[in-house]
């Protein structure tokens, strides 16, 4: 399922590569989410459960372009696709380090793999302790990463992910009052250089407009607690979380598996007055027609969402 919209303002682009929890079914692989930066090629990936690379190569995204892979939690649904994924980027010649947040053994589990499966990366991998980016962290110019810890079996994270982008257009009509003709001189302001006309010195920034475009998206791992989002969620347009089970089959299976319902997500999400909301990761039990219509949400012109 596919849904976009036709406005130029949208930046940031969500391909989820996997929906289901635990097991992958015949039509849904395991959790794996892709967000492009649409001001360029620039992406992030959430997760890598088994299979994750075949997914994106149904995708027009490269690893090339890969900049950074956060990892919610331990648990193999949400990682064992890592591995392979990091040796396919190497032999596609990837030379540019790699930046991945995720618990510490994460790492831990890539070096043992690597030593007894000579494996050799031909670029450097950046780890970052999952515990040590509770701060915000900028990843590139336009985007950047928090985490925030949740509830889980084991420790588990949602990761902020916040794309800001900085447009500077040139005040024409400005230009135009005071007779400056096109060209050369149009094109030095916008640059940012000051210029001489009819004796005056104009100063760019006085004819430089300058809009800030902020997009606040959060994706959380398995977590039973969903008002452990709260205050993450005051600025947020976004929030994408785990719905493995109905209410009616959370009530029976009990608190144990300690995951969501998407009765307990969407009443959360109500009470924050989220704008956005996209719930993922579902049982197996749940066949296609159901995961289909569970994933539909309400869109805004700055956000955009492919399911494969």
């Amino acid at each position: 399922m596919t849904f976009s919209l036709n406005n130029t303002n949208k930046m940031l682009h969500f391909t989820f590569l996997g929906t289901s929890s635990g097991v992958p079914t015949l039509a849904r692989n395991v959790s794996a989410l892709a967000i492009r930066n649409s001001k360029n090629k620039d992406w992030i990936l959430v997760d890598a459960g088994e299979g994750t690379q075949h997914r994106i190569q149904q995708t027009k995204l490269s690893l090339q372009n890969l900049i950074a892979i956060c990892i919610t939690h331990v648990h193999g649904d949400h990682c064992y696709g890592l591995v392979g994924l990091l040796a396919s980027a190497g032999m596609n010649a990837r030379t540019t380090a790699l930046t991945i947040i995720a618990p510490k053994e994460i790492q831990q589990w890539i070096e043992v793999t690597a030593q007894l499966t000579d494996l050799h990366l031909p670029y450097l991998l950046n780890f970052i302790d999952v515990n040590e980016a509770t701060q915000i962290l900028q990843i590139t110019d336009e985007l950047s990463i928090q985490a925030h810890q949740l509830s889980h079996r084991v420790p588990s994270f949602a990761f902020s992910i916040i794309a800001q982008h900085i447009h500077k257009k040139l005040d024409t009509q400005a230009l135009i009052q005071l007779g400056v003709p096109k060209g050369k001189a149009w094109g030095d302001l916008q640059q940012g250089l000051d210029i001489e006309f009819n004796g005056e010195n104009l100063k760019a920034a006085d004819f430089i407009q300058t809009q800030t475009q902020r997009v606040h998206a959060i994706v959380g791992g398995d977590n039973d607690r969903p008002k452990l989002l709260a205050q993450a969620c005051q600025d947020a347009q976004l929030l994408i979380h785990e719905s493995t089970y109905t209410q009616v089959i959370l009530d029976k299976v009990g608190s144990g598996p300690m995951h969501s319902s998407a009765k307990m997500v969407a009443e959360f999400a109500q009470q924050q007055s989220l704008s956005n909301l996209i719930l993922t990761h579902f049982s197996p039990r749940h066949q296609d027609q159901i995961g289909q219509r569970a994933m539909q949400m309400k869109s805004t012109n700055i956000i955009k969402a492919t399911f494969i």
